[in-house]
């Protein structure tokens, strides 16, 4: 096994031992059914006291051989109207570029960064300038489409 399937896997062992309560992190399943290592179904509750609460919203991350070297590729599925989230769902953070990226981060890691990114927007380097402009311009009109967002991805309790 190479070493990104190495870490991968240790990953995922340490995930079900211990993650963020209301967060999700899986391998994805293949048309086969076999399990797909290098991408990862997700799902970050949205934070408390945001537009975005009560909500669970889907990330796919992809992983490459050369992880935990190279960061993974994040995408909201579907993507949301966020001032870092590009239109094809791809998260714009700074620790899944290659200059903010450290090996020592893990999925655990990514996915609180994510969430965070819901509760406080980087508008200095927006992803999408509609969404950034609403942010700045219109807030309710912002945080009335989060809103929506949050009820069409309701977080579903056993």
């Amino acid at each position: 096994m190479s070493l990104a399937a190495n870490r991968l896997t240790e990953e995922r062992k340490q995930w079900k031992k211990d993650h963020p309560a209301g967060f999700v992190a899986k391998f994805s399943t293949k048309d086969d059914g076999t399990l797909d290592i290098f991408k990862w179904d997700c799902a970050i509750p949205g934070p408390p006291g945001t537009p975005w609460e009560g909500g669970l919203y889907k990330v796919q991350m992809k992983f490459t051989e050369e992880y935990p070297a190279v960061p993974p590729v994040c995408c909201f599925s579907p993507p949301l109207f966020h001032p870092n989230v590009f239109s094809n769902g791809r998260v714009c953070l700074n620790i899944l570029h290659p200059d903010g990226w450290k090996a020592s981060l893990g999925i655990k890691e990514v996915l609180e960064g994510i969430q965070y990114l819901l509760r406080e927007p980087n508008i200095d380097d927006p992803a999408s300038r509609e969404a950034s402009d609403a942010f700045k311009t219109n807030k309710t009109y912002y945080e009335s489409i989060a809103r929506k967002l949050a009820t069409e991805n309701p977080i579903v309790r056993d």
